[in-house]
């Protein structure tokens, strides 16, 4: 046998029906990124010779969300789960390295967890069957594994089938499991279904690998790892536990959280150390942060680079492309979206800066707000360095503000303004004496 070789199946046929979605459960995101996604991710330090993911209902959706990333076996009909690991048997005759079989709606599964189930598997014992066991806060879940004293694994017990003295046994089955591929398919072709749902139940073959006299053994993983997710009640379950490990990770790597629970991060945020986060900041894909940035409260920030130095918020919204460079300044109820501000630039009140290039140390006024729609096509506003923009400024792209120029408040820029001048678009100010006086009086009751 080639102990060094792996083959993953990944089960991803069940139906779901309790998210009641038009989503495959699967493909429900967590931190930001499909479950099934997190699994593959978790193994892939693992480099599988083989990966199968089998599909059944809503297959398309799977199949288009996995592209190339594995091999696509179509389960039809669904007949269990000892069925499902059957449809593979054809791909994976030949295979004679681990077996790792695994469920696409467990994604916490963690790489730690994998490594020691196939080494349970390549143990002196030689197991046909390693199942990984959890020991769960409350009894009323998961069958019973039995073990005997010499620890190998005699039995799985379904807890409505277990007697009083098996109900009481605290190491259940999570149905994860390796297996000697050399034996998997012995093992698949014993299967059979005569049972009340008349499927193929994959907790089965331990019964047939001990029949067969091949030994079974466990292997164990915290119950967080295992806990499947088929109810919108558990995905959010499943976020929480995401969620306090990525806040304890980055804590423990120098990010300073002012009010942990509230801070929400996705699968692939980036932040150095040194970064202070306020209350109430969601990190969407692809965010990356450098260090000594500090993000206040309510902030909102996806597909963004924050450069060192800079501040962020409170209140603010960096939109995918935004690029903050080191030192700059995005402050209160600003939007930011596909635009560089470079460093020690400041965009600090009440603005939308879209489509845009803002120079080095350029002051954005309040309420400026960059045009750059036309209701068809999308056009760049370049503000040069050291270039001041007076509040309340609308900038109709395309347009560019040269270095070092000013633009009076309450204007529309939409021509080049060349470098060092002043621009000025609003009407000439007039006053009329005395009317607003008489205006009163002739209105007054």
């Amino acid at each position: 046998m080639n102990d060094t070789s792996l083959a993953v199946i990944i089960l991803a046929a069940g139906k779901g029906t309790r998210m009641k979605s038009a989503l495959h459960k699967v493909l429900h995101p967590l931190g930001g990124q499909p479950m099934i996604h997190h699994l593959m991710d978790s193994l892939s330090p693992l480099n599988p010779e083989r990966k199968l993911v089998v599909v059944g209902a809503g297959k398309e959706q799977v199949e288009n969300a996995i592209g190339d990333q594995a091999e696509i076996i179509v389960q039809e009909p669904q007949l269990g789960t000892g069925h499902a690991v059957q449809v593979t048997d054809e791909a994976l005759r030949d295979f004679d390295g681990n077996v790792l079989i695994l469920y696409g709606d467990v994604p916490l599964l963690s790489l730690e967890t994998m490594q020691a189930l196939i080494k349970a598997r390549q143990g002196d014992n030689d197991p046909a069957v390693v199942v990984l066991g959890l020991r769960p806060s409350h009894k009323n879940a998961y069958g019973r594994l039995i073990v005997n004293e010499a620890g190998e694994l005699e039995a799985i017990v379904e807890e409505k089938d277990a007697t009083a003295e098996e109900y009481d046994i605290e190491l259940r089955n999570s149905g994860i499991m390796c297996v000697d591929g050399r034996k998997l398919h012995t093992l698949l072709d014993a299967l059979d279904n005569e049972n009340a749902q008349n499927e193929y139940y994959l907790t089965d073959i331990v019964k047939i690998a001990r029949e067969k006299g091949f030994i079974c053994t466990v292997a164990e993983a915290d119950e967080t790892e295992v806990m499947g997710i088929n109810s919108r009640s558990e995905l959010a379950a499943a976020e929480a536990i995401f969620q306090n490990a990525k806040r304890a990770e980055f804590m423990d790597a120098g990010v300073s959280l002012l009010d942990p629970s509230t801070v929400y991060f996705s699968h692939d945020t980036k932040i150095s150390n040194d970064v202070v986060i306020g209350p109430n900041v969601f990190f969407g894909p692809g965010v990356r942060v450098e260090r000594d940035v500090n993000i206040h409260a309510f902030s909102h920030i996806e597909g963004a680079i924050v450069r060192e130095g800079a501040s962020v918020g409170p209140f603010v919204r960096l939109r995918p492309a935004a690029d903050v460079g080191a030192g700059a300044k995005i402050g209160n109820f600003v939007e930011v979206k596909k635009s560089t501000i470079e460093e020690g630039a400041k965009v600090s009140h009440l603005s939308y800066i879209g489509d845009a290039i803002i120079g080095a140390h350029a002051n954005i006024g309040a309420g400026t707000i960059t045009c750059n729609y036309d209701g068809f096509n999308k056009a760049l506003t370049e503000v040069g360095a050291g270039a001041f923009i007076g509040s309340n400024t609308a900038l109709v792209a395309p347009v560019k503000v040269g270095a070092g120029a000013i633009v009076g408040a309450g204007s529309v820029v939409t021509k080049t303004v060349t470098m060092d001048a002043l621009a000025l678009t609003r009407a000439s100010q007039k006053e009329v004496t005395g009317w607003a006086k008489k205006f009163r009086s002739k209105n007054k009751k």
